[in-house]
């Protein structure tokens, strides 16, 4: 038995939506300036153009998921539990659920609620995400925008290849991350019941989340 709760606040919401949109076209103008001459769906100009301007609405976006989360009770869903052994047992019953059980019928071990939503194994993920390489690449992206009035720092971590290895390296990641995130948004109770929980605020949920 499932039942409706609701896990995602207008704000989580627009942002997830605003983030998505503006992560794959950042990932699109960033390969026609990289492949300039093999790609050109548009103008070097205009990619380098629309890659800033995108790359500043995402900035802001951050900052609306930032503020939520610390003004908010909801903060809870990105910390990890205190008790580091039962962390670890979750972790890999967690594992265990996606290399075999999922596939044979298993119910999913976390089971959710509004302030614990994600199941350990995307607790670390989005803390890595989100805390570590989204401000990593904003921060390489910012200092490759403008390199005269960054060239001090530029030239603190080591030069301008440096800068634009770290931010390649985090856009390879993210590659992939938006190539399997759609794919995990699919192992809800049904296909698309994670799609219409990010769309409406709320998603079905196991019978026992409501006393969790």
């Amino acid at each position: 038995m499932t039942h409706r709760v609701y896990l995602h606040p207008l704000p989580v919401r627009f942002w997830h939506w605003v983030n998505a949109a503006g992560f794959v076209l950042m990932i699109l103008t960033g390969l026609q300036i990289r492949y300039v001459g093999v790609i050109d769906v548009v103008s070097f100009h205009t990619a380098v153009v629309a890659h800033n301007w995108i790359g500043f609405v995402l900035i802001a976006n951050y900052f609306v998921w930032l503020i939520f989360y610390l003004v908010s009770d909801k903060k809870s869903n990105y910390l990890q539990p205190r008790d580091l052994r039962k962390f670890f047992a979750e972790s890999i019953a967690q594992v265990q659920y996606y290399a075999y059980g999922m596939f044979v019928g298993m119910r999913e071990p976390h089971h959710i609620t509004p302030y614990d939503k994600f199941n350990p194994l995307q607790v670390s993920m989005y803390q890595a995400v989100m805390v570590l390489l989204v401000p990593v690449q904003f921060y390489t992206g910012l200092l490759l925008w403008d390199l005269k009035r960054f060239a001090g720092q530029v030239d603190f971590f080591g030069g301008v290849r440096v800068i634009d290895s770290v931010h390649v390296l985090i856009f390879i990641f993210f590659v992939f991350y938006i190539i399997a995130h759609p794919y995990l948004g699919t192992l809800g109770p049904t296909r698309t019941s994670q799609y219409k929980a990010m769309l409406t605020g709320y998603d079905e949920v196991e019978e026992e989340t409501e006393t969790a």
